[in-house]
């Protein structure tokens, strides 16, 4: 493939599909280069260096992933949209490990307030108005979920749950079960937190 048509969009798309095939650890313009069959030095006119070509891709990941979680949870309330939420993150990491590990790419303050990553956030926080949490409490649990979300599909994509029954399915059920009774009864603060 040469030169012709190249753009940031297609480099940050095709980068996505390197990230999942390879690992987004692996993900370089040089690799890029390669793949489109051009010098490295074409790409430099669409990004600055591998740095930007993955702060773009976890900026597409986040929002490809903010668009199927909204989509899951439209119309959804309490554990319906819990569950939908979480699925769509789940599912996402197993269709895309590459953007998956994208979407967790540290930001700068500056680009992640620009991000879809806000809008993960004021998802997570429509769904945990149906559970009545008040702050900071509604902060710690968009953390917990995140921390969930993102770890389960992080150990499952690993084989971490390979070896052993239950099925990973039905761990996945019975701990969305647990968040959900959880966030219906949030613990009080103990004294020493007050």
């Amino acid at each position: 493939m040469g030169r012709v048509g190249l753009t940031t969009e297609r480099l940050v798309l095709a980068g996505a599909e390197l990230a999942d095939e390879v690992g987004f650890e692996q993900v370089t313009v040089s690799e890029l280069a390669r793949r489109f069959d051009v010098k490295v030095a074409s790409l430099y006119s669409h990004v600055k260096n591998s740095q930007d070509l993955k702060t773009r891709i976890a900026l597409f990941a986040l929002e490809e992933l903010a668009d199927r979680a909204a989509d899951a949870v439209a119309g959804r309330a309490g554990k319906d949209a819990l569950t939908a939420f979480a699925n769509s993150y789940r599912d996402y990491a197993r269709e895309h490990p590459g953007r998956s590990t994208a979407a967790r790419l540290r930001l700068d303050p500056e680009t992640a307030a620009a991000s879809a990553g806000v809008r993960h956030a004021q998802m997570t926080r429509a769904i945990l108005r149906g559970y009545d949490l008040a702050e900071p409490d509604q902060t710690h649990a968009v953390r917990l979920l995140g921390s969930f979300f993102h770890g389960y599909s992080s150990l499952e994509l690993a084989g971490g749950f390979d070896h052993s029954l239950p099925d990973s399915q039905e761990t996945w059920s019975r701990s969305l079960d647990a968040l959900d009774a959880l966030l219906r009864n949030w613990p009080e603060k103990t004294p020493t937190e007050a």
